[in-house]
């Protein structure tokens, strides 16, 4: 039985997500969008298609695309279906007030204009249930600052593809503590030239070498940090 075969709106729930979760391991978007709107038409609440279907799938996407089995391409493609569904279900999302995981403000940093992996990392922090303002390319710091100053983000991500301008990521950095605004916000930073020792000297909370590695990145430094809030209270 082909792909073509296959009629969405006649596969029970589980078979349902189960081909979700396929879909968008092939990129297909068109099936994305409409597995979406028949799950809602079948009173599953937007949440539940989007933990259950969506970020599931995104998951497994997300694993296999650490581990090399998929590559920077196809990722693209799973999460250009993803955000076809994502737009279906966030007018939904936000009127039922669903959880979200946290804020993202990510930009990649002045003189750069490198946005691929920047990208990536967006669709995949949103898939997995995190808002995510993206703030482009070519960011001076006074540009992460209001972004700061009107979004309240949780993690700042900051992104270089050049040798010459990941420098500005310790500017961003050194001006946030400066300003007493640091301890506030996880900052991660990423980018092919960067490594761990990089994020280390220049201040970062991590260096995230891929967007799966940043999703579970950003999530494990958050449940810390919730933790560390409730011991502190």
């Amino acid at each position: 039985m082909t792909d073509d075969d296959i009629i969405l709106s006649e596969l029970p729930d589980d078979e349902l997500v189960q081909q979700v979760h396929d879909d968008l391991y092939d990129g297909l978007k068109e099936e994305i969008e409409e597995a979406t709107h028949i799950l809602l038409e079948r009173g599953w609440a937007p949440y539940d298609v989007l933990t259950k279907a969506l970020v599931e799938g995104m998951r497994i996407v997300g694993e296999d695309f650490r581990d090399g089995i998929l590559f920077v391409p196809e990722v693209l493609l799973s999460a250009n279906a993803m955000k076809a569904g994502m737009s279906i279900l966030r007018p939904l999302l936000a009127e039922t007030g669903a959880p979200k995981l946290g804020k993202m403000v990510i930009g990649t940093v002045k003189g750069d204009i490198h946005d691929i992996g920047k990208n990536l990392v967006g669709m995949m922090m949103e898939g997995a249930g995190f808002d995510v303002v993206d703030i482009g390319i070519n960011n001076p710091v006074e540009n992460y600052l209001q972004a700061i100053e009107d979004h309240e983000p949780d993690i700042l991500g900051m992104s270089a593809l050049l040798t010459t301008t990941m420098p500005y990521m310790k500017v961003v950095i050194d001006t946030l503590k400066e300003k007493g605004l640091r301890d506030q916000h996880i900052v991660l930073v990423g980018g092919a030239p960067l490594n761990e020792e990089f994020g280390m000297a220049v201040g970062a909370d991590a260096y995230c070498r891929d967007a799966a590695v940043t999703v579970e990145t950003a999530k494990d430094l958050l449940k810390r940090k919730h933790n560390q809030l409730a011991g502190a209270r």
